[in-house]
């Protein structure tokens, strides 16, 4: 038997709950996620200067570092966004390398995005057309038996919902932008608009939309009481 304990009357909706908010961090770490990788964008669309944007937001997420460091909370969510900078600067380096355009170069720093979202969707997706949701392991890490939540069909309907609703942000991402990457690399349309569109769209499909994603989902945490059932010894 696993050495994980959960409270009696604790139900799937407050474990799910309880892991959400430890993966997002609260409010202070989806600031601390989301600032650095806005500032970035707004600097690199604007100047076009990949010095410029890497320099100053990579000095933003440091003074975050800091003040977490000083604090000694965690830094994860600093971390994750210099890592999604590093990811982005990656990129551009790359078509700069192969020759590429300033055009060309503003259009790779789009790329992983777009890569990281179409596989997540894709994998949430599977999961839940498979009937192991994604989101039912949150509940599995939680009561010490990573599949022992499966036989409970009503839990299964729960985390399927869930994992769907998480889902659709990437979906609507993928399927918002990837016409306008694939139109300015193409050429077919013109590629300062495409660049233009989509780092509004990078902005404002960003958090703004996980964020109502989530609503979503609180919505129907909200609606049910699921017990958790560990399994005994």
């Amino acid at each position: 038997m696993s050495d994980h304990q959960v409270a009696p009357g604790v139900t799937v909706e407050e474990v799910v709950r309880g892991q959400l908010a430890k993966a997002l961090g609260g409010r202070r770490g989806m600031v601390e996620a989301a600032v650095p990788t806005i500032v970035f964008t707004v600097l690199w669309l604007t100047t076009r200067e990949l010095q410029v944007a890497l320099g100053v937001s990579v000095g933003v997420a440091v003074l975050l570092l800091v003040v977490r460091l000083v604090q000694r909370s965690t830094v994860q969510f600093v971390v994750n966004a210099l890592f999604g900078i590093g990811i982005g600067w990656f990129f551009v380096r790359l078509a700069a390398s192969r020759g590429g355009s300033e055009d060309e170069q503003a259009l790779a720093y789009f790329l992983p995005g777009l890569l990281y979202n179409g596989g997540y969707a894709v994998v949430m997706a599977f999961t839940c057309l498979i009937g192991w949701p994604l989101v039912g392991f949150m509940v599995g890490s939680v009561t010490g038996e990573v599949t022992e939540w499966h036989r409970d069909k009503q839990v299964v309907r729960l985390c399927t919902t869930l994992t769907w609703l998480l889902a659709v942000p990437c979906v609507v991402r993928v399927v918002l932008q990837a016409p306008l990457w694939l139109g300015g690399w193409s050429g077919s349309i013109d590629t300062d608009f495409a660049i233009a569109a989509l780092g509004i769209l990078k902005i404002a499909l960003g958090w703004p939309l996980q964020l109502a994603a989530l609503a979503g989902m609180l919505w129907v945490l909200g609606r049910n009481r699921t017990p958790v059932e560990p399994r005994t010894a």
